[in-house]
């Protein structure tokens, strides 16, 4: 019978990829603390949040993190058009997860040369801002099979974190 192995007993790889995460809106303390995991989970370099006001201290975010808040660098910026434009300007690829007219499926992403990417993913209820998808290189979606057209943005952001690392290596 297999055992059951703990988190200290496995020996998965540390990395980290060229891979930032722009969330423009998003607020939930829950999937605050879900986006640190699954951004520790997946070798996330950092996380920019912009247009929330975020209590980095709640009881909830942290017991949702588990502790990866102190794992993943993080910051907040008042600017999001200000820091879309410097990582363009250091080679970063700006994707948006989001459904669009013009999104193409994760699986069909072409990432640029440099292989440095910036995910971009959007407040709970309304998406990624009209504003914000004007300035992105490509916007992608999660090919799904059922009648609901979204995922909880953690989520999806987990699926795209998955197919991306994939992509970067």
């Amino acid at each position: 019978m297999p055992t059951q192995l703990t988190h200290t007993a496995t020996d998965f790889p540390t990395k980290k990829f060229p891979l930032k995460i722009i969330c423009d809106g998003v607020q939930s303390p829950a999937n605050i603390g879900a986006l640190f995991r699954v951004s520790e989970a997946f070798g996330v370099s950092e996380i920019i949040f912009c247009n929330a006001e975020i209590n980095f201290t709640s009881p909830r975010l942290r017991k949702t993190a588990r502790n990866t808040e102190k794992l993943v660098p993080y910051r907040v910026s008042a600017d999001i058009s200000e820091e879309i434009n410097t990582l363009r300007k250091k080679s970063y690829q700006v994707i948006a997860l989001e459904l669009t007219d013009e999104s193409v499926p994760l699986e069909k992403i072409e990432l640029t040369t440099d292989r440095k990417v910036t995910l971009i993913i959007g407040n709970e209820q309304h998406g990624v801002s009209k504003k914000v998808l004007k300035q992105v290189s490509q916007s992608t979606y999660v090919p799904m099979f059922g009648k609901n057209s979204s995922l909880n943005v953690i989520q999806a952001t987990g699926i795209a974190l998955f197919t991306l690392t994939k992509l970067l290596k």
